[in-house]
């Protein structure tokens, strides 16, 4: 984790350097910065713009100082719980951290609670599922390293643990560990699986409000259903040299929303070694926000499978199939491998879509 940090006083400083080298110890990487005209070598430019900056780059930002300076460096630059860093208040003292902002997604509440025990001090977190120990959909996403969408069906999530209510749970992946108290196991359907007395039979409503563990985009088994969708898919293509960049992420994203699949469901682009500077690629690559990664002839030939083989193919590259070969290829640290979709090709561009077997853990 890349975290910046800012003090303002001799003392604050001290407490910095002893937070500074804690959580290096921890594998973090962290820049300390003052700014005071008693301190020699502080920023030039003010808390406002040091802040801005800090958000575009930093994972985390800790102010050693008063929590009003903190409030006003940060409000301009405030977007929404999926996109702004970790932001952590500590006294100079080091007394007290406190998480200020993206307490669960940004994982400022966990952080509070590692510098708290490097200081010695209290940590100080708000967040109400933390208080009362309630399950936290968006730290379960967190921790399992998915992407998370509906935020307004999550929060309904939360408001309902907090009210006791239960929460209905599907999954397309197998998971480990127990279900959290108040997730009931549910179908597609949204019907339990677990707890007989929320199934129709006998009158009952089913969970209003729940969770999907999905990559499909349609997937709602409840009223307000809150999406976790795991990087579990790989996108193989194959394309004629030179393909304009529009035709190959038109061909892409066609894939993807043919076949009702999240784009963040994409954990690598794949295709053959010939490929690995295809400016197209490399562009839908960097769009997409995954590696693109490619593989020779000889690799392709070695995965096991039946694959959509064409003789032109073979006698241009070496192999019978590309986007298929490469996309299981891609996914191989994955049992269970299964496509989604097989080898489509127009227009000069190929795509195959597979999906390996993910699992999802509570802990």
């Amino acid at each position: 984790m890349k975290i910046s940090m800012i003090c303002y006083t001799l003392t604050g400083q001290q407490t910095g350097e002893k937070l500074k080298k804690g959580l290096e110890k921890e594998g973090n990487i962290v820049s300390l910065f003052t700014k005071s005209k008693y301190i020699p070598d502080s920023i030039k430019g003010s808390c406002g713009k040091w802040t801005g900056e800090q958000f575009e780059t930093a994972d985390s930002i800790i102010f050693i100082g008063a929590a009003g300076i903190a409030v006003r460096s940060i409000a301009p630059f405030i977007q929404s719980k999926k996109k702004d860093p970790a932001v952590l208040v500590v006294d100079e003292l080091g007394k007290f951290v406190i998480s200020l902002l993206s307490g669960h997604l940004g994982g400022a509440n966990e952080l509070a609670c590692l510098a708290a025990d490097i200081l010695q001090a209290i940590p100080v977190v708000t967040t109400a599922t933390d208080l009362e120990g309630k399950f936290a959909v968006d730290v379960f996403a967190k921790k399992n390293n998915c992407h998370i969408f509906r935020m307004k069906e999550a929060k309904e999530v939360s408001a309902a643990l907090l009210a006791g209510e239960k929460v209905g749970f599907y999954s397309e992946f197998p998971w480990e560990g127990e279900l959290p108290k108040g997730l009931i196991w549910c179908q597609k359907t949204g019907i339990s699986l677990s707890e007989i007395q929320y199934e129709t039979v006998d009158g009952t409503p089913l969970p209003e409000v729940g969770i999907a563990v999905t990559v499909h985009k349609s997937c709602h088994p409840f009223a307000a259903t809150t999406h976790v969708v795991p990087p579990a898919a790989a996108l193989g293509m194959g394309c004629r040299k030179n393909k304009e960049s529009e035709a190959v992420e038109k061909a892409a994203f066609s894939c993807l929303k043919e076949n009702d699949i999240y784009p963040e469901a994409v954990a690598a682009l794949a295709s053959i070694d010939v490929k690995k500077e295809e400016p197209g690629l490399l562009a839908l690559s960097e769009k997409l926000g995954v590696p693109f990664k490619t593989f020779s002839s000889e690799e392709l030939l070695s995965v096991q499978g039946e694959f959509t083989s064409s003789s032109f193919v073979s006698k241009t590259v070496g192999v019978d199939n590309v986007c298929e070969r490469s996309a299981v290829k891609a996914a191989e640290n994955h049992t269970g491998i299964h496509f989604i979709q097989r080898k489509q090709g127009a227009e000069g561009v190929t795509t195959a879509l597979v999906l390996g077997d993910w699992r999802i853990r509570f802990e």
